[in-house]
C-alpha cells in the first residue's frame, strides 16, 4: 500500500510559515518522501496501517489549510506515468514484497 498527502498550508503570518515547516517536518521524520511540493507519500505494509497512519496525520494537522490523504495499491502506484521531467529516485518501485534478512 502507498500512502500519498496532498496539502495546501498558508503560508502568510510566521504563525502559518511555522505550522507549515512543523508540519512538513513531521512528514519526514514520519518517513514519507517528498514526491513534488506539497505531496509526499509514504509505504504501508496493510490498510490497517495506512489507517493508523491516516489518524496520526489528523492529530498533527494544522488548523488551518487543506490536506487530502490517498491510500492505494503498489500495483496502482507503479503505473503512475510521467508526462514532462525524469523520475530520478534510489527508491526501488516495484510490485515485489520487500523482505528484510
Amino acid at each position: 500500500m502507498r500512502t500519498i498527502v496532498f496539502f495546501d498550508l498558508p503560508n502568510i503570518f510566521a504563525s502559518d510559515k511555522r505550522n507549515y515547516l512543523q508540519f512538513r517536518k513531521y512528514l519526514l521524520n514520519e518517513g514519507f518522501i517528498m514526491m513534488q511540493e506539497s505531496v509526499y507519500s509514504k509505504i504501508t505494509l496493510n490498510s490497517q496501517q495506512a489507517v493508523l497512519l491516516i489518524d496520526r496525520l489528523r492529530k498533527k494537522a494544522p488548523k488551518k489549510g487543506f490536506i487530502q490523504v490517498l491510500t492505494i495499491t503498489e500495483r496502482q502506484y507503479s503505473q503512475i506515468e510521467y508526462i514532462i521531467g525524469n523520475h530520478e529516485s534510489k527508491i526501488i518501485n516495484s510490485e515485489d514484497k520487500l523482505i528484510v534478512l
